[in-house]
């Protein structure tokens, strides 16, 4: 769906126009394309004193080919006059509250001189692994510093905050990598948490799924096709899984991919075990995609909308996840990745039966997460905001406009910016990123 006013505003009489009057101005994400590198310039990279990352994070700078900067001087101030891509600071070294001061010095005298679609990456502790409670304070305090940098920079700028466990140190990598890289492009203003696994990084990270096996659900259209592309564009065999009325937009996308189709409706009572049975060498990666919404308020909501929503977009993954993992379907290493929403952070007017569904997505998560990491695997979630599709392109005018310009980006995600972030957590190097739930929403006001 196009964004007109996105398309008149980065004209030259739309931009002059915007800048006479006020009016936002949606910057042109750069997204990632085969064969771009991680980083579009070099990164500055600084740390407190006593942080415990920065040693490990200069190696997989070099191994990416990203060249590192000292801090210094602004970008218009070097002599080749190259803005840095991104900055990163390792604050795992502050300790108390006095010593956020660090952050003020990085960044205040560079922060402006990030080029545009740079990237402002920070990395501490997570607080329940802290020595006490001083320590605790000071690294939660980083999640309100990334926030607000993300709302403050503008121009395509990201901004995220990583904790990593002690003796996470070597799982760093992957996470890296994609929030550097065009990737994250709608991907702003998170918290993410990396944990202790044993991480294979891939033999190659362009392609990282190779030799992989990935079921999609809802994969005919929208998000889930995405999600197919993205997932076999790196390496992934994708059985793509859709309802016997979608039967021919989904062998049409599995026929692009090279992948296979299973026609299916996930609430029917034998679902879990003809998708057990059409599995039968396993799987790697699984992605609970399928959805519906059923809008109206409460008080005029019957009941079957209540009930065909919780049950699509909840307890359908609840059964086949019992399965997959009471009968070893998903291989060990495996990877389980559910689609939440914002409405299940923030809540949304006229959505109770989805924002109930899709916040009970998130308790699956956090739930399982245990179970996965004592089988070597992990789930995660997204939480889209605002993805331009064919189900967003029928919201009213005013309430689509606000959807777009209530976020950092000022514009609405791509269904690809969802299939990055899955993905991300698909991947063999992201194995200690378990249990988190990232929104892909361009940072927007809802639920920040």
């Amino acid at each position: 769906m196009r964004d007109r006013y996105q398309q008149l505003v980065t004209s030259s009489p739309g931009r002059f126009l915007a800048r006479r009057v006020g009016l936002p101005e949606p910057p042109v994400l750069r997204r990632h394309r085969p064969g771009d590198p991680v980083a579009a310039g070099p990164v500055v990279l600084g740390a407190a004193p006593g942080g415990r990352l920065a040693k490990s994070i200069r190696p997989i700078l070099a191994a990416a080919e990203i060249s590192v900067r000292e801090p210094g001087p602004r970008a218009e101030a070097r002599p080749d006059g190259v803005k840095p891509h991104a900055l990163v600071f390792d604050a795992t070294g502050i300790t108390r509250s006095e010593q956020l001061r660090a952050l003020y010095d990085f960044f205040s005298p560079q922060v402006r001189a990030v080029a545009p679609n740079g990237r402002i990456i920070v990395l501490g502790t997570p607080p329940e692994h802290c020595a006490d409670f001083r320590e605790a304070t000071a690294q939660r305090a980083l999640e309100g510093f990334t926030r607000s940098t993300g709302k403050e920079v503008k121009r395509g700028v990201t901004s995220q905050l990583v904790y990593v466990a002690p003796g996470a140190e070597d799982g760093v990598e992957s996470t890296l990598r994609f929030l550097l890289s065009g990737r994250s492009a709608y991907v702003s203003g998170q918290v993410i948490r990396i944990g202790g696994a044993d991480v294979q990084a891939p033999d190659d990270w362009q392609r990282p799924l190779a030799g992989k096996v990935a079921v999609v659900t809802g994969a005919a259209r929208g998000i889930g096709e995405a999600i197919v592309e993205v997932l076999s564009r790196d390496g992934a065999h994708v059985v793509c899984v859709d309802v016997p009325s979608a039967e021919s937009a989904l062998t049409e996308v599995a026929a692009r991919i090279g992948g296979s189709t299973l026609t299916l409706d996930v609430t029917a009572d034998d679902a879990p075990r003809t998708l057990a049975e059409h599995l039968v060498d396993g799987v790697d990666i699984v992605v609970h995609n399928a959805g519906v919404t059923r809008d109206r308020t409460l008080g005029r909501m019957d009941a079957p909308r209540w009930d065909l929503v919780l049950d699509v977009n909840l307890s359908s993954e609840e059964r086949i996840n019992d399965v997959l993992l009471d009968q070893n379907v998903l291989r060990t290493g495996g990877r389980i990745i559910a689609t939440s929403s914002i409405a299940g952070i923030a809540g949304n007017m006229g959505q109770t039966n989805y924002a109930t569904s899709k916040a009970g997505v998130i308790g699956m998560v956090q739930s399982l997460a245990p179970t996965l990491a004592s089988r070597g695997g992990t789930i995660n979630a997204v939480a889209p905001g605002f993805i331009e599709t064919r189900m967003t392109a029928a919201v009213p005018l005013v309430i689509r406009e606000a959807g777009r310009r209530m976020n950092s980006m000022t514009q609405g995600g791509r269904p690809v910016d969802v299939a990055e972030t899955v993905a991300w957590f698909a991947s063999p190097g992201s194995a200690g990123v378990n249990g988190n739930v990232v929104r892909v929403c361009g940072q927007s006001l809802l639920g920040a």
